[in-house]
């Protein structure tokens, strides 16, 4: 079921979404050689419970998972497309590592996500993340009251296509607020049908994932990291948004 949050919970989402938004992106900056990807997960859950917030993913287990999550952020390198489990490796110059957090805030939660180089970026590696950040653009410019939410996708899908990347068709954005994944599901491509129609008070985490090679991927032994079929490096942004009357606010910018 597709729930609808009242003005108080979107005010309450507001701020949950500023407060991840600025974890992310202290995160991000943590992101250099030698660093480990368990000790970003560490910095972020400090960063959030400083906050006396909660990490929305640690113990989350989503349909299907053998276990629960067992952290706080999602750190994904290079050919992982997104859940990766934090531990022991080291951040190497030129990694592009995607950072995936959600924070419960006032009982209700923000997801978002961006992608980082460890240090500098070889000219596709920018150009990939640069092309998903603009595609996850693209999908909320399209979400508009009285819309569908087969315009997101739609509109993602004729962006990302003329430019030759991979579009991950596997997994797409979801509802969120009371819980990390709610109804509906949302493509990153034109789906069949127009799909449900997008309402005020509807709070959506639109996420396009996108490949410098082909579009399949594969679930890792471990339960939660995808990773490309064929190797290549993958790419994620990720909102929060909530729809209103007047259009579209992002909660996580």
């Amino acid at each position: 079921m597709i729930t609808i949050k009242t003005k108080e919970e979107i005010s309450v989402l507001r701020e949950g979404g500023k407060r991840l938004a600025r974890v992310l992106a202290e995160v991000g900056k943590a992101a250099k050689p030698g660093v480990t990807t368990l000790e970003l997960d560490q910095r972020a859950e400090k960063l959030i419970r400083e906050m006396d917030d909660e990490p929305a993913f640690l113990r989350y287990q989503p349909w299907g998972a053998p276990y629960p999550y067992p952290a706080s952020l999602c750190v994904s390198i290079n050919n992982e497309v997104v859940h990766g489990i934090p531990d022991m490796r080291k951040l190497k110059e030129g990694d592009l590592v995607s950072l995936d957090l959600g924070i419960r805030h006032d009982g209700l939660i923000t997801d978002a996500a961006l992608t980082v180089s460890v240090g500098a970026a070889d000219t596709p590696g920018k150009k990939l993340m640069e092309t998903t950040k603009e595609a996850l653009s693209v999908g909320i410019k399209a979400a508009w009251p009285g819309g569908f939410v087969g315009d997101i996708g739609k509109a993602i899908e004729a962006y990302v296509k003329p430019l030759g990347f991979g579009i991950v068709t596997l997994l797409g954005g979801h509802g969120v607020g009371y819980e990390v994944h709610e109804e509906p599901y949302i493509p990153n491509y034109k789906m069949k049908g127009n799909g449900p129609k997008l309402k005020p008070g509807m709070v959506l985490a639109i996420e396009p994932m996108l490949t410098e090679g082909k579009e399949d991927v594969y679930l890792d032994k471990d339960g939660y990291t995808w990773k490309t079929v064929d190797g290549t490096r993958a790419a994620h942004f990720e909102h929060t948004i909530a729809i209103t009357r007047e259009g579209v606010e992002i909660l996580t910018a």
